[in-house]
Order: C-alpha cells, then structure tokens, then sequence
C-alpha cells in the first residue's frame, strides 16, 4: 500500500500536472501560492493536502452559494453547511488559511435564476455546468489572481495537458469519475490558471491518500445531488424562484389527441416516461415540450429518435477556431453517464455549428449539453462542447 500511495503522489504531484511558473525565490515551493476550491468533500480536500504536505503556500477557499441554514444537515450535497464546516477544520489541522467567502448573491444571479428560467422554457439545465462556467472558473478565479496565486486548484476529475500547440483539456484516467462533460465551458485563457492534481488518479487512490493523511473526509460520500434542491423536488424549487409563472396546459399525443392535463412543463423532461399522468395501453415518452403553448407531447419510444443536433453558446478547446469544421469526425456526449458517440460537425451558411450523430440517440433533450471529444487518441481529448439548442428527427 506504501508504494501505491507513493505512485499516487507523485502523479499528483508531477511537476507536468501542475506545471506552475517559475517563482522568483527559485525552487522554494513556500513562496509558490496555490488556492484551492474545497467544497469540503474528498477530492478537494485531498487536493489541499497533498499541495500543503508538498510544501506550497495552499490558500483554501470555500464559497457559500445558497442558503446558510436549510441545507446544513444535508448529506449527499455540494457546498452545503456541514462542507463549509468540514472544510475548515481540515484546513485548521493540516495548517493553512482558510476563507469561506459569500456567493450567495452572485450564485443565485448566474445559476439558480437561469435553472429557473430554463425550465419554464421547456427545456433540461444542467447548473453545475453554469456553476463552473461562472461562478467557480470566473469569479473565484478573479479572487485566487487577486490573492497572488500562481493557479486555482481544484479536486475536479479531469487532466490539464500541456503541449507545445498549447494547454489541452482531457478526460481523467478514471472514466467512471471523469468530469469533463461539466467542465466543456472553461476557456482557454481559465485553462491556463486552473490546476487538476487528481485527473490522473482513480478515485479509490484518492479515498487511501485520503485515509493515509488522516482526513476526516476519507469515508464521505460523494456529492450527488444539485446543492440547492434539498429533496430532489426540481418543480418546487422553480415554483419559488418564479411564483406564478407555471401554467397547466393539455398532454397530447403525436398524433393530435388530447390525453390529459398537466399542472406545468416544468413537471416534465424529454425522454421521461414515468409519472406522466395518462395511460394508452402502451408505453408513452415525452417527445416535446412547447413551454409557449403548455403542451407536453407524448407518444411511442421511436418519436424519440434523433440524428442531428443544433448548438447555441459553443466554447471551443480544440486548435484553430471552430469556423471550418464542417464535415469532420468528432465523439460527442450528450449525457456524463454516457461514453463518447462517433458524429460529424456540421455548420449551417452562417456558420451555427451542430452535430450529426452517426448511430442516432433517443431522449436527448435541449437545455442540456453536447461536449466534443477528439475522434482519435481514444476520445481522450475535449474540443469544447454548447448547449442543445434543438434536434432533429431519426
């Protein structure tokens, strides 16, 4: 077990992963400051430690995004009130500062307003991936600059690459945990700061380093739902953030029939079939959502099929820009669970780029993501990615 702790740490710890600038005091790891993102679970917390115990200047930063008392007892969250806590003790025992700063504000403006409004469009957000594109990858980044840093560190499981064209994004080693499909919105320039010790590491390495440093969090679960919805009520939480704005509306089949009523669009996601409230001896899908209209269609799983994607708001990682790519192979993910789906970029006469899909897929609904991979190298490679913006038929 000592030598695969050991190999754990230098792969952590490789001078290539972390790729900091050369300080002005020389090799004096002391005088090189590193801010890491601890949201109090494992992996950021094992990323804080592993730096200290190798001698950088760690700052820990921990931000409260929602609300300071509904959340506290909550386990299986993000950035909940027992995380902060746990956070801070794990930094006051190994020894480095530690800040919890407020984001309540600024996190409800860029995520929970645009889940909300996202869902009344009839459409599937995904905020984690709004959480990193602004708050965690904008704003904390600002602060880490502003604090003297030389990066933002962060427990993410995802590998920054440095290679002579540039810095590349890849996906981690461990391909249950790899976390690139909600990283697809960091740019270029965030790229450059942000560091990523655990990429090359599985997740049962990171919970003995874990274990081997003494951390209370070695045994925590994983976070697993979104922070600010306490029992999974997604309906609930955009009934409070948008008072009045859902509106019932009549459940119709494909084929023109009335089936049912609804009490909102935002009860419904494309590809569900469970709980639709209507039955027709066969088994029925959400196929649409027309949130101008309040109409949920359903009907059988084949009106599920797609073969093509459209894109809106495309960060692109690969080389060049994303101008000519029309035609060229490319592996895409439009769900995390998923592995990488061979396609072709397509782009319209002005340039809008979108997706087709070589095999199809079923389910796939606007709101969500579609992250490109390197048709190569084993998909290892992530190009970017957009927001599903629209689909098209099977």
């Amino acid at each position: 077990m000592t030598d695969i702790l050991s190999r754990a740490r230098a792969r952590a710890l490789d001078p290539m992963v972390l790729d900091l600038p050369a300080s002005q005091w020389g090799d004096d790891r002391s005088k090189i400051r590193i801010v890491v993102a601890m949201s109090g679970g494992v992996d950021s917390t094992v990323t804080a430690a592993l730096l200290h115990e190798a001698g950088y200047d760690v700052v820990g930063i921990t931000l409260q995004l929602y609300d300071h008392g509904a959340a506290i007892a909550r386990k299986g969250a993000c950035c909940a009130g027992d995380d902060i806590q746990d956070a801070r003790m794990a930094a006051e025992r190994l020894g480095f500062p530690h800040y919890v700063l407020d984001y309540e504000g600024r996190f409800s403006e860029a995520v929970m307003e645009d889940f909300a409004d996202t869902y009344l469009a009839g459409q599937t957000p995904i905020p984690c991936v709004r959480c990193n594109q602004t708050v965690k990858f904008a704003d904390l980044l600002r602060t880490a600059k502003d604090l003297g840093a030389a990066a933002l560190a962060t427990g993410h499981y995802v590998q920054r690459v440095k290679t002579p064209s540039g810095v590349h994004l890849h996906r981690a080693v461990d391909a249950a945990k790899d976390q690139s499909y909600f990283l697809f919105a960091t740019t270029p320039e965030q790229l450059d700061f942000l560091r990523f010790p655990l990429g090359g590491l599985q997740k049962d390495e990171v919970r003995a380093l874990a274990a081997d440093l003494g951390l209370a969090a070695a045994d925590k679960p994983d976070s697993q739902d979104i922070c600010f919805v306490p029992d999974g009520n997604y309906a609930a939480v955009v009934e409070r953030l948008r008072p009045g704005a859902v509106r019932p509306g009549d459940i119709v089949h494909i084929d023109g029939r009335v089936l049912g009523q609804h009490k909102g669009v935002i009860h419904f996601t494309v590809g569900q079939r469970r709980g639709l409230g209507v039955a027709l001896g066969e088994p029925l899908y959400v196929v649409r959502l027309d949130a101008k209209t309040a109409q949920v269609f359903v009907g059988p799983r084949e009106a599920l099929l797609i073969s093509g994607l459209s894109l809106r708001e495309v960060n692109w990682l690969g080389d060049g820009d994303h101008t000519a790519l029309d035609g060229l192979p490319v592996a895409v993910k439009v769900r995390s669970t998923r592995p990488p789906m061979p396609g072709q970029f397509v782009q319209d006469r002005n340039g809008a780029l979108g997706v087709r899909l070589d095999d199809g897929d079923a389910g796939v609904a606007p709101g969500q993501a579609c992250v490109f991979y390197s048709a190569e190298d084993e998909n290892r490679r992530v190009l970017g990615g957009g927001w599903i913006a629209g689909t098209a038929g099977g």
